[in-house]
């Protein structure tokens, strides 16, 4: 069990402040005038003295307090601008952040959870112990805001008033963090000493990118204090590193989520977005997908958009499950977004109907920038997240230069889209139906199948693997990816897992609101069924036909047919589906080959996965059950029908 606030606070031992005297004191030589009103009006000592602790760590020159005020973010805007965090380009509202060359993405490598030396940690995640997380701030972080202006936000992580936002501090030296938090969060200062009391807790987090040179990239770390729910970051700029507000946040909501609301909550990385079917009735569905798998994109298919990254779910008092965005925006891979997949995105990032933040593409020297996979005339030369490029650029080992960095970004908020939900600041959340998981799959699954039960269901989120992304640096091959969670699980897997089961099996779910789970796949190759090239076999946008299935498959308005790994669509359903959606014919041969079931290629996954966990501590043994079931029923199939069953040999 995780045990708040124990072993000492890193920050508040360091800073040495422990009265709110001496906290007032500090204030007043650090804040002006104005900004020393602004703290004031912040009532809570906890947040106060966590605060103060910051400021004597770091020791800026200056402090200010965001407000969230419309002056306080123009104000951000231009010293990002004035700094050079960002730089203005052609169109009024659009700039362009660099990161340094070598940090293009998440230091997964620099990353660690500060554990107290009984706690577990995840067997896929980096733990540092508590003294040495002491020495490493002790060392680099005392002092290390001289010269510079410390700038502290208050958000929160979700609507204000809904059940399952967390209040959090985001304190940084940099102004592009403030810009972009700005774009992905509610800035609550008003009502933060209220939701802090609500809750009962908060977050804390803490960032100085330091002189951001190539040098001092070995020795950049992100720190996450479990136990005291803080993080640190040094020595780096990438959002993925520096908002922790985000992916570090998400981590102490997974711990929340599993050790003190098991069964009730999960905080998750997924989408949120509402499909409008038939009669004009909108199911909202929550999707699990790893970076780079075309979450955004499928969350955009969605007529009513919540969120593209993460989710907070909970059951409420009527059975129902709901679900909230932590975020108000998108932090969004810029490669492959195009007029064809994504219209809506490319819309406001060519036209001034927006603010938008790109990062790490190429800009030309009529100030447009520019991304592989845009679909648009590039061009043959600018500056990008190497420097000065031209078409062929190489780099020291000889491979050539991208036009963009496969983990370039674009940050724009929510309320731009056209298809934007109006639900997105309810703090009720939105009734969710439907959960989907999927990866990265070239040769294995059908694009879609359904959970026959909760506990299959689960299994399928636990058995999602992917290709190694830019998103991360230094990591390469097949990922297990869990529940798309995986980077961001805190504590053992088995632990989680327990969580998952409890929650979707959950007898305060009510038997009419129970959730369809499902797996989707929209990876698949031509080669991987008996075609030639590694072309998708069909469309990503097919993925709205697979999502209208499901929300009629919930209303009982089309059948399915029953497999060991799930339940499928019939091809008559399918085909009327891809006419009335997409405005397309939909082959037979092509439904056969995508839903066939390649048995061989199956049982390995299975195998893969069941060796996997077996080294994990605490997995619950129902999922090694399901795994044995399903591959004695595949076997079964194998020997009546061959190492291929077609969708028509089930239905037999």
């Amino acid at each position: 069990m995780l045990e708040r606030k124990k072993g000492i606070d890193i920050v508040t031992e360091i800073g040495g402040i422990g009265s709110i005297e001496v906290a007032m004191t500090l204030f007043e030589s650090k804040l002006d005038e104005i900004q020393f009103a602004r703290i004031k009006a912040i009532r809570t000592e906890e947040v106060l003295l966590k605060i103060a602790n910051a400021i004597a760590l770091g020791r800026p020159d200056k402090v200010l307090v965001n407000t969230g005020s419309q002056a306080d973010r123009q104000r951000i805007k231009d010293m990002c601008l004035e700094r050079g965090e960002e730089r203005s380009l052609a169109i009024p509202g659009h700039t362009i952040h660099y990161d340094l060359a070598q940090e293009q993405a998440r230091i997964v490598d620099r990353t660690f959870y500060i554990a107290n030396d009984d706690e577990t940690v995840s067997s896929l995640a980096n733990r540092i112990g508590r003294q040495e997380a002491y020495d490493y701030v002790a060392e680099n972080m005392v002092n290390m805001m001289e010269g510079m202006i410390l700038v502290i936000g208050f958000y929160s992580r979700g609507p204000v008033g809904a059940d399952a936002a967390i209040p959090a501090i985001e304190a940084t030296t940099s102004f592009y963090v403030c810009h972009s938090a700005e774009l992905l969060y509610r800035n609550c200062f008003e009502d933060f000493d209220a939701e802090v009391e609500r809750v009962g807790h908060f977050l804390t987090n803490v960032h100085c990118q330091g002189p951001n040179r190539p040098e001092d990239l070995p020795h950049a770390r992100v720190f996450m204090d479990r136990a005291h729910q803080t993080t640190y970051s040094t020595f780096c700029t990438y959002a993925g590193n520096t908002l922790l507000l985000k992916k570090g946040n998400h981590r102490f909501a997974v711990d929340r989520a599993t050790y003190y609301r098991r069964g009730r909550e999960l905080s998750e990385h997924m989408f949120i977005t509402g499909l409008r079917g038939p009669g004009g009735r909108v199911t909202f569905f929550a999707g699990a997908a790893p970076s780079g798998c075309g979450k955004t994109t499928t969350a955009m298919v969605g007529d009513e958009f919540i969120s593209d990254d993460l989710a907070q779910i909970w059951i409420a008092d009527d059975g129902t499950i709901r679900s909230i965005n932590p975020e108000t925006g998108i932090f969004g891979i810029i490669e492959d977004v195009n007029w064809t997949d994504d219209p809506m995105i490319m819309d406001l990032l060519r036209h001034q109907k927006a603010e938008v933040i790109f990062s790490n593409v190429l800009i030309d020297d009529q100030d447009t920038p520019h991304w592989v996979g845009s679909g648009e005339e590039a061009p043959k030369k600018g500056f990008n997240f190497q420097g000065q490029w031209e078409e062929g650029k190489t780099d020291t080992q000889g491979k050539k230069i991208p036009l963009s960095h496969p983990n370039a970004r674009f940050t724009i908020r929510a309320e731009v889209l056209a298809n934007c939900s109006d639900r997105l600041h309810d703090p009720a959340g939105v009734v969710t139906r439907v959960f989907t998981y999927n990866g990265r799959d070239a040769d294995t699954m059908p694009p879609v199948r359904v959970a026959r039960n909760p506990d299959e269901g689960v299994v399928i989120g636990a058995s999602i693997v992917s290709q190694a992304t830019a998103t991360e640096v230094g990591v390469t091959g097949v990922k297990r990816q869990p529940w798309a969670n995986q980077p961001f699980i805190p504590g053992a897997l088995g632990d989680n897992m327990i969580a998952q089961f409890e929650f979707f099996n959950s007898p305060e779910i009510s038997a009419e609101n129970r959730p369809v789970m499902a797996g989707l796949n929209y990876f698949l190759t031509h080669e991987a069924r008996g075609g030639k090239g590694k072309t998708l076999l069909g469309e990503k946008r097919d993925v709205k036909v697979w999502m209208g299935w499901l929300d009629r498959l919930i209303h009982d308005e089309v059948g399915s047919i029953e497999t060991p790994v799930g339940l499928l669509p019939k091809y008559d359903d399918l085909r009327d589906m891809f006419a009335d959606l997409l405005g397309k014919e939909y082959p037979r041969g092509l439904y056969d080959r995508q839903f066939s079931l390649y048995v061989d290629n199956i049982i390995s996954r299975i195998d893969l996965q069941d060796e996997a966990f077996k080294t994990e501590e605490n997995i619950p043994g129902k999922l090694f059950e399901i795994y044995d079931r399903q591959k004695k029923e595949l076997s079964a199939l194998k020997e009546k029908y061959g190492a291929v069953v077609s969708p028509d040999q089930f239905a037999e």
